[in-house]
């Protein structure tokens, strides 16, 4: 096997399976939570059980999470110097945590003091398995062979084709982790349904529709897979996670199964950090799929344009 020309830097919130990304030129920055009992790491469930995680939350407990500390990410930007070997972070969205402007901040410091380095800075404008598909793609093309600047520009590319859907059972998290408006939350809670969610381009959480029970919504996450996966793609690699509810995610993916059986199916536990936001009983869907930036309406296209955005 041909070495890789450039390691990658990733984070937990991109909740893949530990053994995954446990591997060689790949360096995990785990972001921190707190239980009643202190602080934890997020370290891909290698010490704490998601089962355990999210049943200390049916029973009341509130976890709430802190930033990448500065140091954490200077420590990781320096190892990748230190090696002489080209490394790229992938951040979690910036939409959702101030972890890539603090990776900037790093940046500009370690690049002043070591000009010659080659260490690159990406904004996914994703989370959890949304995030977490572009980094399994991105570690299958940096081992094909990508310079490190191929990959960051690959990286900030391709996000833009991830496609995702996830259920949750509530609003309630997500309100009190200051994710989505209180008035959206309240909104939901009174309907007594399931909220669809998904990320926007700024990497921002939106509603995107309700399911009236959990079978429904289950029904309408493979429907959302089926119309917009992207057809006879080689190798289609499709990830489906839950947060502790394992029975729903098996009828999950056997509807996805249904529509196409030659799919490389990964499924995951959501991390504690992506956890505390969404609470129990969530549900996820992410593939490859069109181009979101096509979704836009015609004023926010026009608005883009504007900003002199792509």
């Amino acid at each position: 096997m041909v070495k890789p020309k450039c390691n990658l830097i990733i984070d937990s919130c991109c909740d893949l399976p530990f053994e995954i990304v446990n591997r060689e030129g790949i360096e995990l920055v785990e972001f921190s939570f707190i239980l009643e009992d202190g602080e934890h790491i997020d370290n891909l469930y290698q010490s704490l059980s998601g089962q355990e995680f999210f049943e200390a939350m049916r029973q009341g407990a509130e976890p709430k999470t802190a930033q990448l500390t500065m140091q954490r990410i200077h420590d990781a930007f320096m190892a990748g110097v230190k090696s002489k070997i080209p490394t790229v972070y992938l951040a979690f969205s910036s939409g959702l945590s101030g972890a890539f402007e603090t990776a900037l901040m790093v940046h500009t410091q370690i690049m002043k003091e070591h000009p010659d380095a080659e260490l690159y800075v990406v904004d996914t404008k994703l989370a959890s398995l949304a995030e977490g598909l572009l980094v399994y793609e991105a570690i299958r093309q940096r081992d094909k062979g990508l310079s490190a600047a191929e990959l960051a520009e690959w990286a900030a590319e391709a996000g833009n084709y991830i496609n995702c859907q996830f259920m949750v059972d509530d609003l309630e998290s997500l309100r009190r982790g200051g994710r989505i408006p209180a008035s959206v939350a309240y909104a939901g809670s009174k309907l007594d349904v399931k909220p669809l969610l998904s990320i926007d381009l700024e990497g921002k959480l939106f509603l995107v529709g309700v399911a009236r029970g959990r079978k429904k919504g289950i029904k309408h996450l493979a429907s959302f897979y089926e119309k917009r996966v992207v057809k006879n793609e080689p190798g289609q690699c499709v990830m489906v996670g839950h947060s502790d509810c394992p029975k729903d995610m098996e009828r999950l993916r056997e509807e996805v199964m249904k529509i196409d059986k030659d799919i490389l199916l990964i499924d995951s536990y959501i991390g504690p950090v992506v956890g505390s936001h969404v609470g129990p009983d969530m549900l996820a869907v992410v593939f490859w799929g069109p181009d979101r930036r096509e979704d836009l309406s015609v004023a926010d296209k026009i608005a883009r344009k504007v900003k002199g955005e792509h």
